[in-house]
């Protein structure tokens, strides 16, 4: 498929060639894969800046998306991927195929760090689902945050940066700059700008934003990160609406009604059980 990409698409592509450190807080569906790839094609065989690339994606991702991208469109073609996943044997393979970009799932950056220790050999690294390394005492953040001098380019991908808010944001962009424009410490950075929120005596469970903190935070980002929402940006048609009754064999409508009377269903040798009224309307359909 020939890519014509949409003008933020374009601007996030250049966002990332421009940038040694940089973060795409897109939403789903706005193309933050295909923006990135291109990026990397652009740096590896124009720009001649870089030479292997690591992605860390969740499992499924790293299963399927990232090579499912390259092989959709044109441009893309030449890329060549490898995908560092299953056993330790399959895994140590996979590294030593040649290839342009290596992927690997998020639980095995630790046995990848330990595995290469100061040989780390990716000198540029893709984060997708950046928002995965937000707490900083995960063991990936530090193994990630170990080899982080030898990494010559760092891009974080997400839709949700910061989902239980800006306090989840430090580990995130400490990957990205160091510590440069959020401080060197969560510690510090929950002192600079959020005051105790809900706690038990000494505990604190919640934080909250010190007045004016909010656009602080953001003011200190926006040379690295760049954040677009799909409302703004995706021009869609109105949703069209298309019905289609399905009669169920009687035995199924006699099942369908009495899972939605009793919120569980014994089928064989299974139980079908609905546990709240969200898993039931799913397990309805």
């Amino acid at each position: 498929m020939i890519y014509k990409p949409y003008h933020y698409q374009s601007y996030a592509t250049q966002w990332i060639i421009d940038k040694k450190k940089s973060a795409l807080f897109l939403e789903m569906g706005m193309g933050k894969s295909v923006s990135t790839l291109t990026a990397i094609l652009e740096l590896m065989y124009d720009y001649f800046d870089v030479a292997k690339v690591l992605v860390i994606a969740p499992l499924r991702v790293a299963s399927t998306t990232w090579e499912e991208e390259v092989e959709k469109w044109d441009h893309l073609k030449d890329l060549r991927i490898s995908k560092v996943l299953g056993g330790e044997k399959q895994r140590v393979a996979a590294l030593y195929k040649k290839a342009d970009i290596y992927i690997i799932n998020r639980e095995n950056v630790t046995w990848l760090v330990n595995w290469f220790d100061a040989d780390w050999p990716f000198d540029m690294v893709v984060i997708d689902e950046l928002s995965s390394f937000k707490s900083s005492k995960a063991q990936r953040f530090k193994s990630l945050k170990k080899v982080r001098p030898f990494i010559k380019r760092l891009v974080g991908l997400t839709g949700t940066p910061a989902p239980n808010g800006l306090i989840d944001l430090w580990p995130q962009i400490y990957l990205l700059d160091g510590g440069e424009r959020l401080g060197k410490t969560v510690t510090g950075y929950r002192e600079k700008f959020f005051l105790p929120d809900k706690r038990n005596q000494m505990i604190v469970y919640t934080w909250k934003l010190k007045d004016g903190a909010e656009d602080t935070i953001y003011e200190r980002l926006s040379d690295i990160c760049v954040s677009m929402k799909a409302k703004d940006y995706l021009e869609l048609p109105e949703r069209m609406d298309n019905v289609i009754p399905v009669e169920l064999p009687k035995k199924a409508k006699e099942q369908y009604d009495r899972l939605e009377k009793e919120l569980i269903l014994s089928i064989e040798d299974a139980d079908v059980l609905a546990g709240s009224a969200a898993v039931l309307a799913n397990k309805l359909l």
